[in-house]
């Protein structure tokens, strides 16, 4: 089944019929607003009491937030980018070794969101990594290529500490102890999901991705999701 990978296929020059929308559900690009204000916080100011009002306005007023100077080593991010297109870049047969469509699997490479109760598929490969505790899933995760471990576990310990720090800051500007989001949510399951996007032919049709300025279109898109049991702030 891993031959429904769209990394399989090094140029799609047409959309398979299985990904075209509706009319009703296609994207409006033509309604995109490109100057759009999107909050943006630098979590390096030194005046923190700035920093949580702006955290408060923007999830008043907007409901979400972009955030500058987060800590996260630039060089660790270039380093999960480069090593998740590597992965996606790897010969079929290798990959084929991770493909599962069971979404209740802990560590998964599939296709689209759930491949096995859609009719129209989303234009995304992904692999999936549950990540907390790290010492419990790291051996089933891909040997190859040979730094995937290592680099991808540093990366979710900065991105995890990046999460708490956020949540701290949020409870701070509802009036709560800083600790309080973090110590209500307790020890819950993490993941992270390294979304692959290959440069559609016709994005207006799906949800695809225009072109990137990664492998000619096709970019990896690290992601990081807490995900709780309940219903909870969480991070992507």
């Amino acid at each position: 089944m891993a031959d429904r990978l769209l990394s399989t296929v090094p140029h799609h020059h047409s959309l398979p019929e299985n990904y075209i929308r509706p009319e009703s559900q296609r994207p409006r690009l033509a309604e995109v607003i490109s100057d759009a204000h999107v909050p943006a916080v630098d979590l390096s100011s030194p005046d923190k009491s700035h920093v949580i009002a702006q955290i408060a306005d923007a999830c008043r007023s907007y409901g979400f937030f972009q955030v500058l100077n987060h800590g996260v080593p630039v060089e660790l991010m270039v380093k999960m980018m480069v090593i998740a297109l590597e992965f996606f870049r790897l010969p079929p047969e290798e990959k084929a070794k991770h493909y599962s469509d069971d979404p209740a699997r802990k560590m998964r490479l599939s296709t689209s969101f759930n491949i096995r109760k859609e009719t129209v598929h989303n234009w995304r490969d992904y692999l999936r990594l549950h990540c907390y505790p790290l010492e419990d899933y790291v051996p089933e995760w891909p040997s190859n290529p040979s730094s995937f471990k290592e680099v991808a576990s540093a990366y979710c310990k900065e991105v995890r500490q990046l999460g708490f720090r956020l949540l701290g800051a949020i409870s701070l500007s509802l009036g709560l102890e800083e600790k309080y989001m973090e110590e209500v949510l307790g020890e819950q399951e993490q993941h992270m999901a390294v979304n692959y996007y290959p440069k559609c032919p016709q994005p207006q049709l799906t949800y695809g991705s225009q072109t990137r300025p990664m492998d000619r279109g096709a970019s990896p898109t690290p992601r990081l999701r807490h995900q709780h049991r309940r219903p909870a702030a969480g991070i992507e």
